[in-house]
């Protein structure tokens, strides 16, 4: 519409006679976005983006939809066509728009109300579980993963914002996804972490079997695919077929945050460098190509760009595809060993699925964009590869990331995607949990220092120390520096959400207690400012903005998991840290509050499923007492961070009885060392087990149920 419409003389004319326009950028405002988002879906049975919506002067609204050709066609009201009905209905029927506006207004505030309905306590946690891990079940790509034949997300599959974002694929680029699955199936990174937590509850049993077979054959088939950049790094945004072969293009900063930490996940639970390679590979795309220099994340990475600097025209994954005679070009050199005449391009080509008149279906490229290019797949296994051409498996790698730098050489010269250096402290707090995770699992500790310079940044520049409040967002200003918009958004829900889970994961990584500090005090600023203590959970924006016209609660994991659904785990953490018991009962509550959704369709929250189960099993409180600077100690730690325990948190009793930790928890300094060796106690409620020293079994008790 941009190009279509709001470039166009004589409608830009049209709308400046007859109305006030105001562009909103949805991911400055998701809580302006939410509401009119809520207000087209119940009045027109769908949502998109772009999004256009018509309001009273008092911000009321009274008409709405998601996108319109600029002229009348087939089967669509052209754009310049609404403008003028609406604006002649404005004049002679004004009073029917206000009343209509009045009465869906009073519907959506009565249908949109999430609250205790007469129970006030957390549905059953496996009746949850089990009923969300069937449904997954049934949706599952048994072929090649995911949870949908097309299109498949990378993190939550399609909830409403992944509905949302394809429904404005197919209208406006011509319908290069074709099939929209359930409406409620949610998106990758949630499902997966659910199917961990799933089978670490049930490691024994045939379901926990498959919840971990679902989610390792998922991962590995989207590191294989076309989503997966195989040469510039990272993660695409979806991908618009059943095979995640072909990408919507663009590279979202929240995206890479929960694949880091999955693919984590995945590495710990399974042990394959694999999956450890995949996570190094989207913190260098990121620490490369989405960090700005005073140490904070930037948020994506336009799909399209010129293909080439005389271009005047922008084309879908113009920067990332490539033409066969290219790669001919760029690798002519013979390989050695291999069948005669074998060059290194007829290798990589093979290996990544490169045909010479291109490998992307017609089907999913309706603009013909990426005709006659073709986008990298690993099509085969490097053993299979290499057996066709006579190599060795460890040969054949080391050719392939030769290829790869060479390509990446030759990509660097083309013109790059425009990058959004806007920074959103949520967008931002995801990241850090990416890294910080990562550090942990993989003992990098580069990560785990990455994590917290973000971290830093995020309390220089989205935090106000006079207020104690989050700011939403901040933007890379003239000569590098860090500028705020004239008047600075205040922090929304999903803000102190995702810094909290941010600032716990760091504090695991790094055991610097002044992350734990911060996130505590985020925490009750967050119930201070969001709680609503009627209906229970937390409104996604605060209380007293007059432009508001309803405080809403998010319902469903989207491309990032709802923030209820998060906190709920945040308060058991904040609670284990504290000794703040009352933060129990609100995560109790907020459970209580969604129980009908969680019974009926736990797919669409399953990240509130997941917490729902760590609720009814208690956090385990894992106190190392000793040194930190000690090899026993050490030993410790790295035996924590290395097994996956959905149920878990990490603290250290160094016997410094003046820090913070030791000014929460005064059970601490009942902890001693035994036998002067680094000691391990597994607490719940602040009763400990008896100390264990050997690290096998600690390892056998944090691996239990």
């Amino acid at each position: 519409m941009e190009e279509e419409s709001f470039k166009s003389k004589e409608i830009g004319e049209i709308m400046n006679e007859h109305f006030v326009c105001i562009k909103v950028d949805r991911e400055e405002r998701p809580d302006v976005d939410k509401v009119y988002m809520t207000f087209v879906q119940a009045t027109s049975g769908g949502g998109g983006w772009p999004m256009s919506v018509w309001l009273t002067p008092d911000l009321k609204p009274f008409a709405g939809g998601t996108y319109f050709p600029p002229e009348d066609g087939v089967h669509r009201v052209g754009f310049r066509t609404v403008l003028l009905r609406i604006a002649e209905q404005w004049k002679e029927n004004k009073d029917a728009l206000l009343e209509s506006s009045q009465r869906i207004l009073v519907a959506l505030q009565h249908t949109s109300e999430i609250r205790v309905q007469g129970q006030e306590s957390p549905p059953p946690a496996k009746e949850v579980m089990d009923t969300c891990f069937q449904q997954l079940s049934r949706s599952y790509d048994e072929d090649y993963g995911g949870f949908s034949k097309s299109p498949k997300f990378p993190t939550p599959g399609q909830s409403d914002l992944c509905y949302w974002d394809l429904l404005w694929d197919r209208q406006h680029r011509g319908g290069r996804a074709h099939s929209t699955a359930s409406f409620f199936t949610p998106c990758v990174s949630v499902n997966l972490n659910f199917l961990f937590t799933y089978w670490a509850l049930h490691r024994t049993t045939p379901e926990g079997a498959r919840a971990l077979q679902m989610a390792l054959h998922t991962l590995k088939m989207m590191a294989h695919g076309g989503i997966h950049d195989h040469i510039g790094q990272g993660f695409h945004r979806y991908s618009t077929d059943q095979h995640w072969h072909v990408p919507h293009f663009e590279k979202m900063l929240y995206d890479q945050g929960q694949l880091a930490a999955m693919y984590s996940k995945a590495f710990q639970i399974s042990g394959d460098e694999f999956f450890a390679d995949v996570v190094r590979d989207i913190l260098l795309y990121v620490s490369r190509d989405l960090s700005d220099q005073a140490g904070g994340f930037y948020s994506a990475e336009d799909a399209d760009s010129y293909p080439t600097t005389a271009s005047v025209e922008k084309r879908e994954g113009a920067f990332c595809v490539w033409a066969a005679e290219e790669l001919r070009a760029l690798l002519p050199d013979p390989v050695e060993g291999a069948t005669e005449g074998t060059t290194l391009a007829d290798v990589f080509m093979h290996h990544y699925g490169v045909e010479e008149a291109g490998n992307v279906d017609p089907m999913k490229d309706p603009h013909q964009e990426l005709k006659g290019k073709n986008v990298l797949i690993a099509r085969s296994s490097l053993e299979l590869t290499a057996a066709r051409f006579g190599l060795e498996p460890g040969q054949l790698s080391a050719l392939l990331q030769e290829c790869r730098q060479r390509l990446s050489s030759a990509r660097a010269l083309r013109p790059r995607p425009h990058l959004d250096t806007k920074m959103l402290a949520a967008w931002n707090g995801l990241m850090i949990s990416g890294f910080a995770q990562a550090g942990a699992a993989l003992a990098e500790q580069g990560y785990v220092s990455r994590a917290a310079e973000a971290a830093a940044f995020l309390r220089k520049h989205l935090f106000d120390p006079d207020s104690g409040r989050l700011l939403r967002s901040c933007y890379r200003g003239k000569d590098n520096s860090v500028e705020q918009s004239a008047v600075p958004i205040q922090g929304f829900l999903e803000d102190y959400v995702f810094v909290i889970q941010a600032l716990f994961d760091l504090y695991e990584a790094s055991l610097e207690q002044g992350w734990l500090e911060w996130a505590l005090h985020l925490q009750h600023m967050q119930d201070k400012l969001f709680w609503d203590p009627k209906g229970f959970a937390y409104f996604s924006t605060e209380a007293g903005d007059p432009s508001l016209l309803l405080r809403l609660k998010d319902d469903q994991d989207g491309a990032e998991p709802t923030p209820n659904s998060v906190t709920v785990t945040n308060l058991l953490r904040a609670a284990c840290y504290s000794g703040h018991m009352e933060w129990v009962e609100k995560a109790g509550k907020i459970l209580a509050a969604f129980s009908e959704r969680l019974q009926k369709i736990p797919i669409t929250l399953p990240e509130m499923v997941r917490a729902t189960a760590v609720f009814h099993h208690t956090l385990k409180q894992v106190v190392i007492c000793g040194d930190l600077q000690g090899e026993d100690t050490k030993e410790m730690l790295h035996c924590v961070r290395s097994v996956f325990s959905p149920n878990k948190v990490l603290m250290v009793a160094d016997g410094d009885s003046t820090g913070f930790l030791y000014s929460q928890l005064p059970f601490l300094a009942s902890l001693e060392r035994k036998d002067g060796k680094a000691t391990a106690y597994i607490c719940s409620n602040f009763t400990c087990s008896l100390p264990v020293t050997s690290v096998q079994e600690l390892r056998g008790m944090l691996l239990s149920p």
